[in-house]
């Protein structure tokens, strides 16, 4: 029986993959045009302090969004509101709600290694890469909306944020999937010896419904 509750990945009740079944990423000229792309890439650039950053119109949308999430969050609020191209606010219930927004985003256009890192450096707690990319490989597309994320909260040296969720799949059948619940996001707090990956929101768990 299919819990009420899902305290894992979402949409992992979507079939597996047949082993060996490969999905083709969609890059982020295919998804917004050569000329808008072109010029996310530019930004991203701009902000990145990386050596070789992902910013190339080939990459997905998310992995360039991503790239400049990361490169604000290391200027710290009060330098990213200088920064053109930073959104909201590093620290911002706004800014933990974008990590969903580009993990879907990341999701639809097949890149999974890009929705992977969104749940940490190390990926998805309990469970391997292989796995988490398998359990998507038969969804044609996915999209999420957004509820108002709830305000910023601390405890035992991190910072958590609740994000509500819609989530409507297809799959490659043509089955249509709709899932409701929440994200939960965190970061450590600015505590001394915090490094500024740790300082990034990334995933730690959601809480997802099927609806049936």
């Amino acid at each position: 029986m299919i819990p009420r509750w899902l305290l894992c990945s979402p949409l992992l009740l979507l079939p597996f993959a047949t082993p060996g079944l490969a999905a083709t990423e969609r890059s982020c000229a295919q998804e917004l045009g050569q000329k808008p792309a072109q010029a996310l890439a530019n930004t991203c650039r701009a902000l990145s302090p990386a050596t070789h950053p992902p910013c190339n119109a080939a990459n997905s949308c998310a992995l360039m969004q991503d790239e400049i999430a990361r490169s604000c969050a290391l200027f710290g609020d009060a330098e990213a509101t200088k920064q053109p191209g930073c959104g909201p606010l590093p620290s911002s219930a706004e800014a933990a709600a974008a990590v969903v927004q580009r993990y879907y985003r990341a999701l639809d256009a097949r890149d999974y290694g890009a929705a992977w890192q969104l749940w940490g450096d190390d990926g998805q707690p309990g469970n391997s890469y292989e796995r988490f990319r398998q359990g998507y490989a038969n969804t044609r597309d996915v999209r999420v909306t957004l509820g108002q994320p709830g305000p910023v909260e601390g405890a035992a040296g991190s910072l958590y944020v609740s994000v509500p969720v819609t989530v409507k799949a297809r799959l490659e059948d043509g089955t249509r999937q709709t899932f409701t619940g929440s994200y939960q996001v965190r970061r450590v707090n600015d505590v001394d010896g915090a490094a500024a990956e740790q300082r990034r929101w990334h995933l730690a768990s959601a809480r997802l419904r099927l609806q049936r």
